[in-house]
């Protein structure tokens, strides 16, 4: 069974590679490269360097923003969660942010402050700290009060109730939060390079469209799936492994 695990996922990619090499043979255009020209393009790019550079600023910007956010919508979350009045006269505002659309955020955020670094974060955290508190807020509302009563009773410190009361309590939507936040930023922060600065997955995907180069912009497609995956494997299963280890 362990190896069906396996198997699966495989024959899927080698099913989804061999349908986009026919429909390539099919339609014989620049437009639809195939398998073959992509992987080549990829390591042009990664040969000169600029796919490391560019994917490199694009992982910096994403990994401020993404911890930045899930920081301030966490202690948002929490805040609004616990305080009834407080939730009651931010909650238009949550609902507010969480229609404005991005692109308008990231056009605001670049007049009002200019095309530079910080402009590129703060716009991203704009759009992605409403889902987090949101969905920690709804987390902090769903603990059991029971476990906080127990702990005033016996005396535990502040320190062991966050980390052995409500860390477990909010774990499924910390992690919830965290998955929808990195799929959100991935798209948001591509729009925000596009549009105001000079490096970057986004700005290479833009340099791509002006040239009609459809197999540089899926060699670097490509490249960003692959880290997105590999983030998902390598640090939000494990995390996850360990929030719920108390269940094995």
């Amino acid at each position: 069974m362990a190896s069906l695990k396996f198997i699966y996922p495989i024959a899927s990619i080698v099913l989804l590679v061999a349908l986009w090499s026919a429909l390539s043979i099919h339609q014989n255009s620049s437009l639809f490269p195939g398998p073959e020209s992509v992987l080549k393009c990829l390591s042009a790019e990664i040969d000169n360097g600029n796919l490391f550079y560019h994917l490199g600023i694009t992982m910096k910007r994403l990994v401020i923003s993404f911890f930045l956010s899930m920081l301030l919508g966490t202690v948002a979350g929490i805040t609004l969660g616990r305080s009834l009045w407080l939730n009651r006269i931010f909650d238009v505002w949550l609902v507010f942010f969480l229609n404005l659309p991005a692109l308008v955020t990231i056009i605001l955020v670049y007049l009002w402050f200019g095309l530079n670094e910080f402009s590129a974060i703060l716009a991203v955290i704009i759009n992605k700290v409403p889902n987090v508190t949101v969905s920690i807020r709804e987390g902090t509302k769903a603990m059991n009060p029971d476990f906080f009563e127990m702990a005033k009773i016996f005396r535990v410190t502040k320190t062991k109730t966050l980390f052995y009361i409500v860390g477990p309590q909010l774990a499924p939507y910390l992690l919830a939060a965290a998955r929808s936040g990195l799929g959100l930023i991935w798209k948001i922060i591509l729009v925000v390079e596009l549009l105001g600065r000079s490096n970057g997955v986004g700005y290479q995907l833009h340099l791509f469209f002006q040239m009609f180069d459809v197999a540089g912009i899926l060699a670097y497609s490509l490249a960003f799936i692959v880290i997105a995956q590999l983030t998902e494997w390598l640090l939000l299963r494990p995390l996850e492994r360990f929030a719920y280890r108390w269940k094995a």
